[in-house]
């Protein structure tokens, strides 16, 4: 059910989106309301994450090292899988968030014969997601030309990079040459795919899974399939369709631009996805910088980390606890660090002799 629950519903969404579009006539809700509802409440939740996680105190220094930690001058240490200054934390988190480092070395674990338990480099999974989030943001940054005229360069230099293949039918009358393939395009399907079925046919990993770590992979798959189909199976007006981005964008909707419905649908998953992304485990995007694990400088040798929920109360030292009870920690045989002043006695007074009569 954890599997066919989230793929029921992204279908479900995918046929409201195309229904309420060519049969009901709905344009202006799926092409420009819902989308910016989707905006508000994507912008709303993120930053609200954020900033409960940039308000939350870190009791303890917990940062994650694999190397030598800074101490004598002598001993080499090692900056990088140690950091002990900003610089160090900046390049460990740089590669962590571009290069995805830890996963690099993650390990899987099967057994073997005996029987034993054997941990094995799992590189494929590495591999998997660097695809997958690289693919993902490079096809973020060639959608922003819908968003601005004239397109920039950058956008323009990516997509030429990344759609260098030019497929060509030939036929007797003429030879048809279909729109350039995008790389992304295919990394983004196969990616998905290795991970879903990382999900389906890992016993260990499909008994840890979730209804929620399908959703996601489901609704990338049916995002990224209807965009696909939009560029090289179903034609759409891509004049059209920049058009209403750019009045939406520009807060001044076209509610009399429409589109086709594959469009819509398109547009429609891309705002449920947007929705739900600052609620669920995708917010390990902003997260990832506010972990006390990699953001720590590895200097608890040179400065001292004071828990901030300590409350703010008045010490009192030893010598004043003895100050205090000196006298009868002296009657109980108590050692002092101080010793009790003598106490000063009064002199005796002589016995007043009587005076005999003469």
């Amino acid at each position: 059910m954890k599997v066919i629950v989230p793929l029921i519903l992204v279908g479900f969404l995918a046929q409201v989106a195309h229904f309420g579009t060519s049969t009901f006539g709905l344009h202006s809700l799926f092409g420009i309301w819902i989308p910016y509802f989707a905006f508000i409440v994507f912008l709303t939740g993120f930053v609200y994450k954020i900033l409960d996680w940039a308000k939350s105190p870190v009791p303890f220094s917990i940062v994650t090292t694999a190397g030598q930690a800074k101490s004598l001058d002598w001993i080499p240490a090692n900056n990088l899988e140690a950091p002990h200054n900003t610089m160090g934390v900046v390049l460990r988190m740089a590669l962590e968030v571009l290069f995805f480092r830890s996963l690099f070395r993650g390990t899987k674990a099967h057994m073997s014969e005996g029987p034993r338990l054997t941990y094995t480099s799992d590189k494929l999974l590495w591999l998997g997601g660097m695809a997958f989030h690289w693919s993902m943001l490079i096809i973020l940054l060639r959608h922003y030309r819908f968003f601005i005229d004239p397109v920039p360069g950058f956008v323009t230099a990516i997509e030429a990079v990344d759609g260098f293949f030019e497929i060509i039918v030939h036929s007797p009358i003429h030879d048809v040459t279909l729109p350039g393939l995008f790389i992304t395009d295919l990394l983004i399907l196969a990616s998905v795919g290795f991970l879903l079925s990382r999900r389906l046919l890992d016993p260990k990993v499909k008994f840890m899974s979730l209804l929620q770590d399908y959703f996601p992979l489901f609704m990338i798959l049916a995002i990224s399939i209807s965009g696909i189909q939009m560029r090289y199976l179903t034609k759409v007006d891509i004049v059209g369709v920049k058009n209403l981005i750019q009045s939406i964008t520009h807060f001044a909707p076209d509610s009399s631009i429409t589109v086709g419905p594959i469009f819509y649908v398109h547009i429609f998953l891309v705002s449920v996805f947007a929705m739900y992304f600052p609620f669920s485990k995708l917010m390990h995007a902003g997260g990832v910088f506010f972990s006390p694990t990699r953001n720590m400088k590895n200097n608890t040798r040179e400065v001292r980390h004071i828990n901030p929920w300590n409350p703010d109360i008045k010490i009192r030292t030893y010598m004043e606890y003895e100050d205090d009870y000196r006298d009868k920690m002296k009657a109980a045989g108590l050692p002092l660090e101080v010793q009790p002043a003598p106490k000063e006695t009064a002199p005796k007074a002589e016995p007043v002799k009587e005076k005999k009569d003469e």
